[in-house]
């Protein structure tokens, strides 16, 4: 049966203020293979959930560069996973930044695609603060950022199997 046991967005925000400007040595940095800014955000994800999904291809997982999903480290992929998933795992909605708090995701695109994962990781006085990879960031404004759109991902919470 699967159980509601709920996203820790504390233990999400502790991991990326820790990471936000070096490595975990556990997870391989893909910073010189398209970017490791999805990454990061999965790492920071699973920090608050602790719950993986081990569907093979369609699931969000990581266990080496060989042993992983798409949606760990892709993110379209990333996006896919959490609006759709209905089983184990997190899971999230896309709204606006009225209804984001700290440990959500937003992603940064252009016409064409959506190309970063940043964390959320503060919002003060209206203004949204990030941590985020492949250009190493922590508390970096929102603002300061150069795109054309961005898609905002609410975590709902998390699923487990009992």
């Amino acid at each position: 049966m699967l159980k509601e046991i709920g996203y820790h967005r504390e233990a999400t925000l502790l991991y990326a203020k820790r990471w936000a400007l070096s490595r975990n040595p556990h997870y391989f940095d893909f910073e010189h293979l398209g970017g490791d800014c999805t990454n990061f955000a999965s790492q920071c994800i699973y920090a608050g959930s602790n719950v993986m999904n081990y569907t093979p291809t369609m699931g969000w997982y990581y266990n080496s560069i060989r042993d992983r999903t798409p949606s760990w480290t892709g993110v379209q992929y990333l996006y896919n996973f959490l609006v759709k998933n209905k089983s184990v795992g997190p899971y999230a909605v896309e709204t606006d930044q009225e209804h984001i708090q700290p440990g959500d995701i937003v992603q940064l695109g252009n016409s064409q695609e959506y190309y970063h994962s940043p964390v959320i990781v503060a919002i003060e006085g209206g203004r949204i603060y990030l941590a985020a990879h492949t250009i190493d960031a922590y508390m970096r404004p929102l603002d300061t950022y150069v795109y054309e759109r961005a898609r905002f991902l609410h975590i709902e919470g998390v699923r487990k199997w009992q």
